[in-house]
């Protein structure tokens, strides 16, 4: 979509990137790791510095006593983090459990690694699971449980209730967690995140993985990270190194930088990315479509049918494209977020990580849609 609007022209509000710069202590930290000496191979498990930095973070904002030599491996991004964790947990014939709607990549990871996945629901309108049957989803071969909290593309954030419900799961048949906390700091209305690995008896059998480039607006420098148990991340680096080697070496290095800001910064973060939220949601319902106020990440998931009958157009992939050749704004289809297409066949994902000029732009092209 994303090259689609670049085209023709439009607002892009598809892919989950800003179009705000990072902070300026990031860019004066990268300037000067490129100044230095920081141009060869490092430790393919991620720099010292950055490991401890990371295990800092933990510390300081959930009271997990993290080791940086043995719990952390630091990947290209939250992406590959991903993939090197299920290359390192999965055998084949293993199963895995994925709450749906789910980001894209998670289904390939596990058929790349010889497991199966299978999915449990998520229903709005607030995107709640329905613990019976995530219960009957685990069968023997079953290995683990992933889910992303806050949620891409729902908004979603599990709360303490549903979290015990998965770790109760995971204790009773003997499973491991594998969570994507890439929003962990994006969260609205006076919510907090919960890793599940704070939760009794869970560090041990959960992979937390996280990175950078959402909380601070770097997405394209690639550093991501997971917490593990010492058994678990000795498998993940070794499939990371033969996945990529290692991440940026410089960017490494400036990444330590982002777990240095202070409290404020985060703060702000929040009250930003909220302001932008209810920005885009207002003009969303009064271009009216039925719409799912998230309550973390920066994603607004929203439901098409009139529309589609309105405009005689016969799914989301086509919708989305004739929004950007009609009315100028770039969305992402909602079935790429489903392994089965027929639930995001109405469904359409806008993101907002965007200035306000941008969303009022956007907005005020989605108004015409009531004409």
């Amino acid at each position: 979509m994303t090259r689609v609007v670049d085209q023709v022209g439009g607002v892009n509000l598809a892919q989950g990137m800003p179009n705000f710069p990072p902070p300026p202590e990031l860019i004066a930290a990268a300037h000067q790791a490129i100044d230095g000496d920081f141009h060869q191979y490092a430790v393919t498990w991620g720099t010292p510095r950055l490991r401890q930095a990371i295990a800092g973070k933990y510390r300081t904002f959930y009271g997990m006593e993290i080791d940086p030599d043995r719990h952390v491996t630091v990947c290209c991004g939250s992406t590959e983090t991903m993939l090197s964790t299920l290359l390192a947990v999965l055998n084949p014939g293993d199963e895995v459990i994925i709450f749906e709607p789910f980001y894209e990549n998670y289904g390939p990871g596990c058929v790349i690694s010889g497991a199966q996945p299978a999915f449990v629901p998520l229903e709005p309108p607030d995107f709640s699971f329905d613990p019976d049957r995530l219960r009957r989803a685990v069968t023997p071969r079953t290995r683990a449980i992933i889910f992303n909290s806050p949620n891409n593309p729902t908004g979603k954030v599990f709360s303490r209730n549903e979290l015990q419900t998965i770790a109760d799961l995971c204790l009773e048949y003997d499973l491991l967690a594998i969570t994507d906390e890439i929003y962990e700091h994006i969260v609205y209305d006076g919510l907090g995140h919960t890793p599940i690995a704070t939760l009794p008896g869970m560090a041990e059998r959960t992979v937390t993985i996280s990175g950078i480039s959402k909380s601070y607006s770097v997405t394209g420098w690639r550093i991501g990270y997971a917490v593990a148990p010492p058994e678990l991340a000795l498998g993940i680096r070794r499939a990371h190194d033969f996945v990529t080697v290692g991440a940026p070496h410089p960017l490494q290095e400036a990444a330590v930088t982002a777990f240095r800001l202070p409290d404020s910064y985060y703060v702000g973060l929040r009250e930003s990315y909220q302001a932008r939220r209810d920005l885009l949601w207002g003009y969303i319902e009064k271009a009216g479509f039925v719409a799912w106020k998230p309550r973390g990440a920066y994603y607004i998931l929203t439901d098409v049918a009139h529309f589609l009958r309105q405009y005689d157009v016969p799914d989301d992939a086509a919708f989305a494209m004739w929004l950007i050749r009609n009315v100028g704004v770039a969305t992402v289809p909602g079935s790429s977020f489903y392994a089965h297409p027929e639930l995001g066949r109405t469904k359409i994902r806008f993101c907002f990580p965007k200035t306000d000029d941008m969303l009022r732009d956007a907005g005020e092209r989605l108004l015409k849609l009531r004409s």
